[in-house]
């Protein structure tokens, strides 16, 4: 199945929208079941909006105790691409507003979602991956699951305070 949607074909409709489901497993993403979103695709002129859900079951690495466990996604995505080139000394995003940017689609026909998902699960992972409150990571951290034979000279310093 293709996941790029033709511009020409959402410009052609009459309304100028389409709805797209997306319900597949995402390349380089390790979920327990397939990543679904609905998302409604609607031509603005010289800006073309793709706006939705994302949800789904990731298997994650606890940053902590390094075991896996599941991840429940479920959040909004609203992004915006440009049809026609950005001014030339902006880059490939251009920042609207706090967090919103324009992708310039740069001449292409087409907008990728398995990409454009991709990239929004990827950005929506949390920052630090714990599998829950009571982690007892620290266990994993002990000092005899660390030690190395070179940092012994290390156990025996004391440092003297410095009289002023």
């Amino acid at each position: 199945m293709s996941y790029k949607i033709s511009i020409e074909e959402l410009e052609n409709k009459p309304s100028k929208s389409m709805e797209f489901h997306f319900d597949d497993k995402i390349e380089g993403i390790n979920s327990v079941d397939n990543i679904v979103s609905d998302l409604k695709i609607t031509s603005l002129g010289e800006f073309i909006e793709i706006a939705g859900n994302v949800k789904g079951t990731l298997i994650l690495e606890c940053d902590l105790c390094l075991k896996e466990f599941e991840y429940k996604l479920d959040f909004s995505i609203n992004e915006m691409f440009a049809k026609t080139a950005l001014q030339e000394e902006y880059g490939a995003e251009t920042e609207l507003s706090g967090e919103q940017f324009i992708t310039d689609l740069n001449g292409e026909d087409e907008i990728d979602i398995y990409d454009l998902l991709y990239q929004s699960v990827i950005l929506n992972l949390p920052n630090k991956k714990v599998c829950g409150i009571n982690c007892n990571g620290n266990n994993f951290l002990k000092e005899e699951n660390l030690s190395d034979p070179r940092l012994d000279v290390f156990k025996n310093i004391t440092i003297e305070p410095k009289n002023k």
